[in-house]
């Protein structure tokens, strides 16, 4: 959904016709209701609440922050936090949004449903939580990995490269980076498949090194790829996963159960792995992984290759857990996941360039203002800004250009005239928030450049 953002068209297909179809801009104007974001407590009832009103059709959780679609508009919201506050949830923030693509998506999905065809959203966060899942008992103190100078080589070429950082118990943690950024070979160290060359690390208060024993009842891990066995049923990779983690027959009945429920697999036992499509393949990996109910979740890029409606229910499995105590660190490469998480590590050639809560993240990098430009011809574009004084970044987004200034007054005015006499703009610049996309970006490049100041000193 990040990458149809920038195309000049969008075409939505389902079942092999088109649904949709226009420029990303017209296809989010069209979306009917209006998108909110709201932060509440408590959130786990909050979440059910939104869920069950009438015409509240879609709500994520993003993090501290909720994400939802109101089909009435300005008269519900209104009344929103009202209703919210009956039931005993507390908002703290809310605010109207510009809908996102997804949201598009979604939408043109459930309005091609058939009425007696089941929501997608089948309640398996309330049944996770609602569930017999006992997280382990915690081993040590808050903190649930600890990475102090993790280094690793392979002969002259460093994977990974002095990482020092922490991450709290029941956090959800994003590792993000660019393929070949370090992301899994640190994972691989963290779940003592690899040694480190240098530095040391604790899981779940274990040292990686010396105590992999003891600690891996305690950790799951789901892997890059599907690691199940294709040729195995539901059941028998299930069995064959309880088996490994040496679960007695009763209690291996009962987890059996539980991640069926959990994954929305009942009635499928007898399919074979490879039969299943790619959601349900994640799903039954990510119950195998907890299968055991370990309290720290390695999952490495788990939704890639996962359609989006199948992505935003993994998402609400992780939130699930994360709400029942168990730490979930998690790699991606997709910004938009990253914005799920409570707190962020930014991995580029194997360095910790940055580290923070989304919010704190963009809250703290005070460098200018993003302006999104509507224009007839984007490459056309490019040329004349290269000449204007104050602009730091600029990158194409479909039919508009996203062009990074330092002050957001000045910018627009040096955009206007540099473009309207050529008759390029189509529409009026506006600011917009600064994605985690271009500020990830941003700290690839200042990070480049220090790399630059440092060879040459």
């Amino acid at each position: 959904m990040d990458e149809a953002e920038r195309c000049h068209r969008v075409g939505l297909l389902r079942g092999g016709k088109l649904i949709a179809y226009d420029t990303p801009g017209a296809l989010k104007g069209s979306l009917k209701g209006v998108a909110v974001d709201l932060v509440a407590r408590p959130q786990t009832q909050a979440v059910a609440q939104l869920r069950g009103m009438p015409g509240v059709t879609q709500v994520q959780i993003f993090g501290e922050r909720l994400h939802l679609l109101m089909r009435d508009g300005a008269a519900k919201i209104r009344g929103l936090k009202k209703e919210l506050a009956a039931a005993g949830v507390e908002v703290l923030e809310m605010k109207t949004t510009s809908p996102s693509l997804e949201d598009v998506f979604i939408a043109a999905l459930e309005a091609q449903r058939e009425p007696s065809a089941p929501a997608h959203a089948a309640g398996e966060m309330e049944a996770i939580l609602a569930g017999p899942q006992r997280v382990a008992e915690s081993s040590g103190d808050d903190i649930a990995v600890r990475a102090e100078g993790l280094t690793k080589r392979f002969g002259s070429f460093t994977a990974v490269d002095n990482l020092s950082f922490h991450v709290r118990r029941g956090e959800i943690f994003g590792f993000l980076g660019p393929n070949g950024s370090g992301k899994t070979t640190t994972i691989r160290m963290l779940c003592g498949l690899l040694e480190p060359t240098e530095g040391r690390a604790t899981v779940a208060g274990f040292d990686i090194l010396r105590q992999r024993a003891a600690m891996k009842p305690r950790i799951g891990y789901m892997s890059q790829k599907f690691s199940l066995y294709n040729d195995l049923t539901v059941a028998e990779n299930i069995r064959f996963y309880g088996d490994v983690y040496e679960l007695s027959p009763a209690r291996l009945k009962e987890r059996k159960r539980w991640v069926l429920e959990m994954a929305g697999l009942a009635g499928k036992e007898h399919l074979l792995a490879r039969d299943l499509s790619g959601g349900w393949k994640q799903r039954l990996a990510l119950g195998c992984a907890v299968l055991h109910e370990p309290e720290i979740l390695f999952l490495d890029e788990p939704t890639s290759g996962v359609d989006p409606v199948s992505r935003r229910e993994f998402w609400d499995l992780i939130f699930a857990l994360s709400l029942q105590g168990v730490t979930v660190f998690i790699t991606t490469h997709y910004m938009d996941e990253a914005e799920h998480c409570h707190s962020l590590g930014l991995l580029y050639q194997g360095r910790l360039i940055a580290r923070g809560s989304p919010a704190r993240l963009r809250r703290e990098m005070k460098l200018g203002s993003l302006l999104e430009v509507p224009v007839r011809d984007p490459l056309a574009a490019l040329g004349p800004l290269d000449e204007v004084p104050g602009i730091i970044q600029t990158s194409i987004f479909g039919d508009k250009l996203h062009v990074l200034v330092w002050k957001a007054d000045d910018g627009r005015r040096a955009i206007e005239a540099a473009l309207g006499p050529r008759d390029l703009l189509s529409g009026p610049i506006q600011l917009v928030s600064i994605s985690l996309e271009d500020l990830f970006m941003l700290f690839i490049e200042m990070e480049a450049e220090g790399q630059k100041a440092r060879q040459a000193a």
